[in-house]
């Protein structure tokens, strides 16, 4: 399946959690949070559907970012806790959470991608629907302590 092909069912959003701080950084990309691009316009908040198809993949999306971004593999995990889809006219699309697990935030490769890092404080201009799932992060991470 080519890149483009995955992309148009599933978004990523990416993100780093500093411990030692509790700073929970996410990636802006231009007019998104999301990777590689916003939902589209129609999108609404759906359930789970009972059975997840390969076109789904949280392990294929992990690595068809890791390729694509040249991120190293072992600094970025899944966090498999974190399960939102929203329904489009085209048909569902995943929303994968995809954490560095680095000491610092790798701000040059994001950087480097068109995107800077940012606390949720200052994200607030973003999309309500971005936004919410921002806040969904931060209560898996940050409340509930999601490794």
């Amino acid at each position: 399946m080519a890149l483009t092909d995955l992309f148009v069912h599933n978004r990523v959003i990416l993100t780093h959690f500093d411990s030692y701080s509790a700073a929970l950084l996410f990636p802006r990309w231009d007019q998104t949070l999301l990777w590689p691009s916003a939902l589209p316009g129609d999108a609404v908040p759906m359930r789970s559907p009972a059975i997840i198809t390969p076109e789904f993949s949280g392990q294929a999306v992990r690595q068809a970012v890791i390729d694509y971004c040249g991120f190293d593999p072992t600094t970025l995990e899944r966090v498999q806790e974190f399960n939102h889809w929203a329904s489009t006219e085209s048909g569902p699309v995943r929303i994968h959470l995809l954490r560095f697990t680095t000491r610092d935030a790798p701000k040059a490769a994001i950087e480097a991608l068109g995107g800077e890092f940012k606390p949720i404080s200052l994200l607030r201009s973003s999309a309500m629907s971005e936004l919410v799932l921002l806040r969904e992060v931060f209560n898996l991470i940050v409340s509930a302590g999601v490794p």
